[in-house]
Formats: C-alpha cells, sequence, structure tokens
C-alpha cells in the first residue's frame, strides 16, 4: 500500500511542532483529524512511529519517515507557490547549526532568504549531522564532510580558535611553566560535556589525554565573557581574540598554534528553491568569514 503524503506531512509537523496541538494549528485542522491521520499512518506501516511524549518525537520506526514528510511539505508549498504565481506562505525551514557560528556569521545569511520561516536548533558541531539523519532538520552545519544518505554536502572554511587566558589566570597558572604541565591543572571553561575542543588542545600540546577541572557555560557570549572575566582558559575564535590579544587583555597561551575546525553544508538533495538559496547565502557568508 502507497504512503498517504497527507499523513506523512502531518507525521513530519508532529515532530517538527513537538505536539499534536501545535501541528494542528500549523496545518489548520484539528487535533482530532491530526490524531486519525498519525493512527492510520501507523496502520499502514504497522509500527508505533511518535512516542506520544513532551515534545513528542519518533520512534526507531519514524525516523526513517520523517524527513520524507518534510519533503513532501517543502516540496507541495512550493509547486503550490509555482502554480499559482504568487507566495501562499512562507516554507518553514528547519536548520541546526553550532552555536559559534550562529552568534558571529550564520543568521546574516538567513535575511538573504526572505521567503522561508527559520526554526533554527543548535548542537555541537559534531553532533548537528545526527538531527539531519533523524530527518528533523532539512540543513546542517557540521564537521561531517561524508553526505547523510539523502543530502548533499559542501566546504564552507574552517573555523579557527585561540587558547586564551586572561591575564590573572595567565599569572597563577602559565607563567613560568612548562605549558603542557599547567594545562592538566589549570581551570578550564567549555561549552558543554560535548565539547571537546579544549580537551583536544591540550592533547595535542602534551601528547596525552589531560582532565582538568573545567567549568560548562553553555551560551556562545557567555562562554567568551566567562574566559575574559578569568573563570578559566578556552578556545576563543581568533576573530573575537585577536583584537584582546593584542591589546593585552588576553594572553595567547600558545602564540603561533591555533585549532582549525573545518565546517560543512549539508541539505537534503531535493529541487527546492528555498533550499537552493540558502543554500548559495550559507555558502557567501561562510567565504567571508571563515578561513
Amino acid at each position: 500500500m502507497a504512503l498517504d503524503p497527507v499523513q506523512l506531512a502531518t507525521f513530519h509537523a508532529v515532530v517538527a511542532h513537538g505536539s499534536f496541538d501545535a501541528a494542528a494549528r500549523a496545518l489548520h485542522v484539528t487535533p482530532s483529524a491530526v490524531s486519525q491521520r498519525i493512527k492510520a499512518l501507523e496502520r499502514v506501516v504497522g509500527q508505533v512511529l511518535v512516542r506520544r511524549a513532551r515534545p513528542c518525537e519518533p520512534t526507531a520506526a519514524g525516523q526513517s519517515l520523517v524527513r520524507l514528510g518534510g519533503q513532501i511539505a517543502l516540496l507541495e508549498r512550493e509547486a503550490l507557490d509555482a502554480a499559482r504565481g504568487a507566495l501562499t506562505g512562507r516554507a518553514r525551514v528547519a536548520v541546526v547549526v553550532n552555536a559559534d557560528s550562529l552568534a558571529s556569521w550564520f543568521v546574516p545569511a538567513l535575511t538573504a532568504v526572505p521567503d522561508a520561516v527559520f526554526d533554527l536548533h543548535t548542537d555541537d558541531e559534531g553532533h548537528t549531522a545526527d538531527l539531519l539523519r533523524a530527518g528533523t532538520v532539512m540543513a546542517a552545519v557540521t564537521t561531517e564532510r561524508v553526505a547523510v544518505q539523502g543530502c548533499r554536502v559542501r566546504r564552507l572554511g574552517a573555523m579557527r580558535y585561540l587558547a586564551v587566558a586572561a591575564p590573572a589566570v595567565h599569572e597563577a597558572w602559565f607563567a613560568g611553566r612548562d605549558l603542557a604541565e599547567a594545562l592538566a591543572e589549570a581551570p578550564m571553561v567549555r561549552f558543554n560535556r560535548k565539547d571537546l575542543l579544549q580537551h583536544r588542545f591540550a592533547r595535542e600540546v602534551s601528547g596525552r589525554d589531560l582532565d582538568p577541572p573545567a567549568h560548562c557555560v553553555p551560551a556562545s557570549s557567555a562562554f567568551d565573557t566567562a574566559v575574559r572575566l578569568g573563570l578559566g582558559w578556552g578556545l576563543l575564535q581568533e576573530r573575537s581574540a585577536a583584537e584582546d590579544v593584542a591589546a593585552g587583555r588576553l594572553i595567547d597561551l600558545a602564540p603561533g598554534r591555533y585549532v582549525d575546525v573545518p565546517l560543512y553544508w549539508q541539505c537534503w538533495r531535493l529541487e527546492s528553491a528555498v533550499l537552493d538559496a540558502l543554500t548559495t547565502a550559507v555558502h557567501d557568508a561562510a567565504a567571508t568569514a571563515l578561513r
């Protein structure tokens, strides 16, 4: 039996909006209609597709259908717009991006695509592709250079980071000491437990895995502030740190050394005007912001 495109689009809406009620509002139908469509789709597939939780999440069986439902919804909207010769409403585009890109160069790219409503997610750049695999987003800024199945990939450039500390932290922990020895003991600032950038730098310097005391500060602006105020040392974007290093407000712990994080753009492999426009805008923005 063929899958019903309306049921698939409804299933995607439930996952994207997090609940049956929110999906009903987005689709301009009743919650009962949403429930009936999901149950009908589950009967066809023979599996429970969505966990009725807060927010609703796809089951393992449902993950393979989320992306298909989203693709159908996007292509249907674009086809209607083309047929009617005018926009019937902005397409909703879900994108996941790492926090540092979101806080610096990524948002200007969105303003170049006025015919879309964006649903932005954030995650560590090494994990953003997981949402793409699950079908809950249409595009991702990621460190994965191998295309996720059903997606296309394009290199954006590299984000460069410098290991820096406030002068007081440098004086207390690093001045006159071997850098590897100091990194084993000095408190560091990391974004969250997925963030291994500081550990990567410490391993490259020392040749071994180090586990110093670490503060978790899960917001880009607060992370930068924490390092500047002396909570611990950390890796800041070169563009953000260079002026303060030159002025002596921050100390470069290893002049001439840095960590480059290569970034790639992955998105659904569709003939979609919105995704094509977004891809061009993201690539153009990255060309001026990344190495």
